[in-house]
């Protein structure tokens, strides 16, 4: 073939015009076919001065281009593959992405190897021109090389996407609400507004009634934002979510909290500050309990129902005629309403585009029924697919028949359709949903862990994976309201599932015979393990994911089970006593090991010796527990990556006169303690966990100090010291930490000063000191910190880094407004 035919073909004109297209469709493919346009662009240049020689290149010059034309080729099928996905299937595209990466590197090996070589050998007689184009051909290598080094997918920027992805979709709502377009909710909003605002006697219980996914929720929390609402009610408002599985106890005490005005952990985001006393006069109160499922709960929160002046709306998808004096049903979209919601998921505009084919759409609008969640989730399966994908998803929603007769179940038929057309792995991270409780926020950091352990996966696909399943809607990016508007970091964001959904993962869960699947996981808290379980206890079973919830357990109410399979178990409960289960200890598989107690006071662990047969164990999470005492552990866990302390009392664990922690955990990683009251300093031994990566201890209130020789921790990328406002200082050692990319500091509202050599954090990227008004100035030294890129501050302290910033104007200074919400509290 020759130089000619092979850069004057239509291979590499096609596949250039390729390219181009895809730089401007796809999100995730975008930068790596900039870098093979960018290499071929170089590397015609070089061949166009061959063809200007008049040379001919000897045959073995000419299997060399050969090569490359195969590998032209390749990238030309890849293109193909990459135009016909859609650009919102994350995680095919980021294969795609690291394909097209792979072929570029070959070509600029190719470049730098043998065919400069070649060329020099066949070319050396032309003008001194030809040498200013092999220059030019090397520095364009350098160039893409560093490109291509910082290709890492940062797991940030992926999660910030996804949440500026529901930012906008949020945009797009309340635009359709400021024109009018409320789906199908003004209606019910009046009726409702109507029902709680007549006499304050009568009725004193009202409720909202209809089946999952038909926006029940969505009302209620409309009927929260309603002015009139809110000046009848004083702006005393309190929602709750019940669930199937509540804790009355728990629910009890903060609706009695909320409307004598004496506890302040009741308080929702609604209720002003003026009720944070006691008050002797009945004032109107409206508590709204949402998700409510049985009669027996709400019989028993219905003690209050007599308070003078409190109303209680009761938010359910079941009728209680003997408790709710009078309900709304709500109403499914009419066909205008349904068409809006649902161009505004696929199109994001407010109709149908222009040469979109509108009969079908209208198919598979009307398929819908008007169901809001199945509009936005199909809508979301569907959003620039090709048409032979819609034609596909109409026929198998006109034929899908219910399980049973239940319209729930039909819903769920509906909502499968966006399951199935899922990658394979995409499918899976999705079912590990099923495995967390219903209504409970899901911290990301257990969610990707837990999937990088059991799928293999990279961190950053597993993120990818997240991003592609909130932009389908089929879960939800919560940012902690204490970060204010600013999206911060990952520690800062929560997974959250609709009902509905949750309950599509666990029919799917539940497929096929119980010892064969792959997930063993109790819907919702039982006083027991199912029955079921133990007539199959014979046989051993085939679990990887284990998710059990009950309540207070004993030694002798665990049945004897075979889970030596499972590598993720996940034990949520609620107890002050809690008897680990033995079976553990023949769980040699086990690489990630969650307890989270849901109950209002801490548990005691017992039973903990089974960890020293956990060998396996990479990642643990330990959440309103007693820590346990690591002076009974007898063998290191030399596999330990990650541990997570939440809500725990410390007591003496982390005692350095009782433990050697790096002894215990040689290689940890990732180091989490949050909201552990009783810690008030960190133990010298840490500084020995030089695999250290990333250490975070936040609201802390009674750390008073970190250890002298942070130094060691010579592998440390990320610092979080939030919100531990009796911590004074930081030790000098920290401006040692020569690999540290982000610092965070904020809400330490008693710190004084940043350490005078702070310049010497040459890799920091990011420095977070919100509601840090006791610093009054930066040391000069920050101007060394040459990696500095984003500082985010709040008003007051802002001024003090004016200096930095006229020095380094490349430099993004975010100024943020304080956040005092106690939303947070929910949970």
């Amino acid at each position: 073939m020759a130089v000619t035919d092979f850069f004057a073909g239509e291979i590499a004109t096609e596949l250039l015009k390729m390219l181009i297209q895809i730089v401007n469709k796809s999100i995730v493919c975008k930068s790596s076919a900039r870098q093979l346009m960018s290499t071929l662009d170089n590397f015609g240049k070089v061949i166009q001065e061959i063809k200007n020689s008049g040379e001919e290149l000897p045959e073995r010059r000419q299997f060399e281009l050969d090569r490359i034309h195969e590998e032209m080729k390749s990238a030309q099928e890849l293109c193909f593959k990459i135009m016909k996905s859609s650009k919102w299937n994350a995680y095919k595209n980021l294969q795609y992405s690291r394909k097209l990466d792979r072929i570029d590197k070959r070509v600029m090996r190719f470049i730098q190897g043998s065919m400069q070589l070649h060329m020099y050998a066949g070319i050396c007689k032309l003008s001194s021109n030809t040498s200013e184009k092999f220059d030019q051909i090397d520095g364009s290598i350098r160039r893409l090389e560093q490109q291509v080094t910082g290709m890492n997918i940062r797991a940030d920027c992926w999660v910030e996407q996804a949440i500026q992805f529901q930012d906008q979709d949020q945009s797009m709502w309340e635009e359709a609400h400021g024109r009018g377009i409320v789906f199908g909710l003004e209606d019910g909003r009046r009726k409702v507004r109507e029902m709680l605002m007549t006499s304050r006697d009568d009725p004193r219980v009202v409720g909202i009634h209809g089946m999952g996914g038909s926006g029940k929720t969505t009302l209620a929390r409309e009927i929260l934002r309603d002015e009139q609402v809110k000046a009848h009610f004083n702006n005393k408002i309190m929602f709750l979510t019940v669930c199937q599985s509540p804790n009355i106890h728990e629910l009890k005490a903060r609706m009695r909290g909320f409307l004598m005005g004496n506890d302040p952990s009741s308080m929702h985001d609604t209720w002003s500050s003026q009720y944070g006393r006691t008050n002797s006069t009945p004032m109107p109160a409206l508590i709204v309990l949402d998700d409510v499922w049985n009669l027996k709960d709400l019989e028993q929160l219905m003690v209050f129902k007599g308070h003078s002046g409190c109303k209680i709306l009761v938010v359910s998808r079941c009728r209680f005629p003997t408790i709710v004096q009078t309900t709304y049903d709500i109403e499914c979209l009419r066909k205008h309403e349904a068409m809006t919601l649902f161009c505004l998921t696929a199109f994001q505009q407010h109709s149908i585009p222009p040469g979109v084919n509108e009969n079908l759409v209208k198919q598979v609008v009307n398929e819908c029924k008007g169901l809001p969640l199945a509009l936005k989730v199909i809508g979301g399966s569907l959003r620039d697919q090709p048409e032979i994908f819609w034609c596909s998803a109409r026929k198998r929603l006109q034929r899908g028949l219910p399980i049973d007769e239940s319209h729930e179940n039909n819903l769920l038929e509906k909502m499968k359709i966006s399951f199935d057309h899922l990658d394979k792995k995409v499918k899976e991270c999705f079912l590990d949903l099923g495995s967390f409780p219903e209504d409970r926020r899901i911290p990301l950091d257990i969610l990707i862990n837990m999937w990088m352990e059991v799928h293999d996966l990279h961190q950053e696909d597993a993120y990818v994976i997240l991003y592609e399943l909130a932009n389908k809607n089929l879960l939800t990016l919560v940012k902690d309201p204490r970060a204010g508007e600013l999206y911060s970091s990952c520690y800062d964001v929560f997974v959250t599932q609709h009902d509905v959904l949750r309950d599509l993962a666990l029919y799917l869960i539940n497929q096929g015979e119980l010892n064969e699947r792959e997930r063993l996981v109790m819907p919702r808290r039982e006083s027991e393990l199912p029955r079921e379980w133990e007539r199959h206890s014979d046989r051993p079973f085939n679990a990887r994911i284990v998710s059990i919830h009950t309540g207070e357990m004993s030694d002798m109410e665990w049945p004897k089970m075979d889970l030596s399979n499972a590598e993720v178990l996940i034990l949520n409960f609620s107890a002050k006593d809690y008897f680990l289960p033995p079976f553990i200890e023949d769980m040699r598989k086990l690489s990630v090991l969650i307890l989270i107690n849901q109950a209002t006071s801490i548990a005691v662990l017992r039973n903990f010796k089974v960890f020293n047969s956990l060998t396996n164990l990479r990642s643990l999470w330990l959440e309103k527990v007693n820590s346990p005492d690591l002076s009974e552990t007898n063998v290191p866990f030399t596999k330990m990556q990650k541990i997570s302390l939440i809500l725990c009392k410390i007591n003496n664990s982390l005692d350095p006169s009782v433990v050697d922690l790096p002894q215990i955990f040689p290689r940890i990683t990732d180091l989490t303690i949050d909201h552990c009251d009783d810690l008030m300093e960190l133990p010298p031994s840490i500084c020995r966990m030089k695999s250290m990566k990333s250490m975070s201890v936040t609201n802390c209130h009674a750390l008073r100090r970190l250890p002298p020789c942070m130094d060691l921790l010579t592998s440390l990328e990320i610092l979080r010291i939030y919100a531990c406002p009796s911590l004074r200082t930081l030790p000098p050692g920290i401006c040692e930490l020569r690999c540290l990319k982000y610092l965070d500091i904020s809400q330490c509202v008693n710190l004084a000063r940043l350490p005078d050599r702070i310049g010497n954090l040459i890799s920091l990227e990011r420095i977070d000191m919100r509601e840090c008004s006791q610093v009054r100035c930066i040391p000069k030294s920050a101007l060394g910190m040459q990696s500095l890129k984003n500082i985010i501050c709040d008003e007051e302290v802002s001024p003090v880094w004016r200096d930095v910033k006229r020095a380094r104007p490349e430099i993004q200074l975010q100024v943020v407004e304080k956040c005092f919400t106690l939303d947070w509290l929910d949970e």
